[in-house]
């Protein structure tokens, strides 16, 4: 467990320090290049949640975020719901998590686990560390496992997406075609939901710019419509072509931080 610890506090700090940025909340840049100063930390135990994977994760997020996080586990757990396992937000001060995630820059974006089976009792944060939810979608990528899929995955996905201030819940392809074939009555929701790569064992809530955050740049919306249609076919074509080879020669470098950004970094 030391060990753990210690690797990866020497990733984070690789990353970035190690304590928030002091002073008001304030996210500055988009979703490629980013930051935050004020960020909270998301409890480890909290009502109908309990964060995971302590030694490779990260929760640190603004303070709209941390409590739209928890507003989401009490209703889960008031529908019946077992406590959700929360991973990663952002780092204190934001910027890219070096060789975990393009995106989670700015304490706007957070990694929900999609399971929802069997009770999950409050564990001591050691025992947090071997927690890997199993994979919801069949080998081949074309569709949800039968054995694995429950009604409450809807329950779960559905408050997520209708959570005040989220912008989308990013999930597998597979699980957004569920979606599209078993949801019925009101369905607008779906929009928020968006297929993407991975995300075939948890969601991503990515939240919009909270208001009063002038230098946050939000994404367009999404597009008009349930998402049931030729955008989410698309994601199956994929699946027939031959994979592409890996580019030679070292990955591209992340965009540079903004001005602003470099200065919350620097500060002590």
């Amino acid at each position: 467990m030391r060990a753990l610890l210690a690797l990866a506090a020497l990733v984070l700090m690789a990353a970035g320090p190690l304590t928030p940025a002091p002073g008001p909340a304030r996210i500055i840049g988009d979703g490629n290049a980013g930051c935050i100063a004020g960020a909270v930390r998301l409890p480890d135990t909290a009502p109908g949640m309990q964060t995971i994977r302590l030694s490779k994760s990260t929760f640190w997020g603004h303070p709209a975020v941390i409590g739209a996080l928890q507003v989401l586990a009490r209703e889960a757990s008031a529908a019946g719901l077992p406590d959700l396992y929360m991973n990663d937000i952002s780092l204190p001060r934001g910027g890219p998590m070096v060789g975990i995630h393009a995106s989670h820059q700015r304490g706007l974006d957070a990694d929900v686990w999609l399971d929802v089976v069997g009770a999950h009792p409050v564990l001591p944060l050691a025992e947090r560390e071997a927690i890997e939810p199993v994979s919801l979608v069949r080998a081949d990528g074309r569709g949800v496992e039968p054995s694995l899929w429950r009604p409450e995955h809807v329950t779960l996905i559905r408050l997520a997406a209708t959570l005040p201030g989220v912008d989308r819940v990013l999930v597998n392809a597979a699980i957004k075609q569920q979606l599209c074939n078993v949801v019925t009555g009101d369905r607008a929701w779906l929009r928020r939901v968006r297929p993407w790569y991975g995300h075939n064992s948890h969601m991503h809530l990515h939240l919009a710019c909270p208001a009063g955050q002038r230098e946050c740049v939000d994404q367009a919306p999404p597009p008009a419509g349930d998402g049931c249609d030729a955008s989410l076919a698309w994601w199956f074509t994929r699946l027939d072509r031959p994979a592409a080879p890996t580019p030679a020669g070292p990955p591209p470098k992340p965009p540079a931080l903004p001005a602003a950004c470099r200065a919350i970094m620097a500060a002590p």
